[in-house]
């Protein structure tokens, strides 16, 4: 058993996605090794995500902005981007992956999760009311599913095509043309994970 100085820091690192204890012990460990000033630089960083780091009021991506009124990313304050198109996506990391791509140039919606097929509950976990709100208010033509090729992912992809079917956009009303990912990402991949080219050649052949 590790002293509880160390213990305590193994358990917070934890709770990092995909770390588990024996990761989290080597941070630990590599921690210790850091000088005063490194260790300072590091919680000086921590420290400043709270105080500099916002949520964008759109499409729940983080910016950097010491403007107190500032509330829009750079990707929704662009007036070149495409406001006919919404891309949705289930974290900060796919929205990262696809625009390197350089090939989308609409709007974005973190969803900031996925649901479950044997769990209901999850489908409270994902802004889908706030993303009903966002569509209903703009005047979108085309809503792109980037879910992740994982079960949940398509499970969410699911629930979400039903929900925004009934949707419309224009005058007259019309049907908002809804669609996927196409073919190239293999069944169970990860957006984050996927080469520029692959992801490139999804967003062009979506469906």
């Amino acid at each position: 058993m590790f002293l509880p100085s160390i213990q305590k820091l193994v358990n917070l690192f934890s709770r990092f996605p995909t770390i588990g204890p024996r990761t989290a012990v080597r941070f630990v460990f590599y921690l210790m090794r850091l000088s005063e000033q490194e260790i300072k630089e590091l919680l000086d960083s921590i420290s400043n995500l709270k105080k500099t780091i916002k949520t964008c009021s759109f499409c729940f991506n983080v910016f950097e902005s010491t403007d107190a009124g500032e509330n829009l990313c750079a990707i929704c304050r662009n007036k070149m981007r495409d406001r006919n198109l919404l891309c949705v996506v289930e974290t900060e990391t796919d929205l990262y992956a696809l625009e390197k791509t350089m090939k989308y140039k609409g709007l974005y919606f973190i969803l900031g999760g996925t649901i479950s097929n044997l769990k209901k509950e999850t489908i409270k976990k994902i802004r889908a009311e706030q993303l009903v709100e966002r569509i209903k208010k703009s005047n979108f033509q085309e809503i792109i599913l980037a879910n992740n090729f994982t079960a949940e992912g398509q499970a969410t992809a699911l629930y979400l095509e039903r929900l925004l079917k009934p949707l419309t956009c224009g005058e007259p009303a019309e049907p908002i043309k809804i669609t996927r990912l196409g073919q190239g990402l293999p069944i169970s991949s990860e957006l984050e994970y996927a080469n520029q080219e692959t992801l490139s050649s999804a967003l062009e052949n979506r469906r």
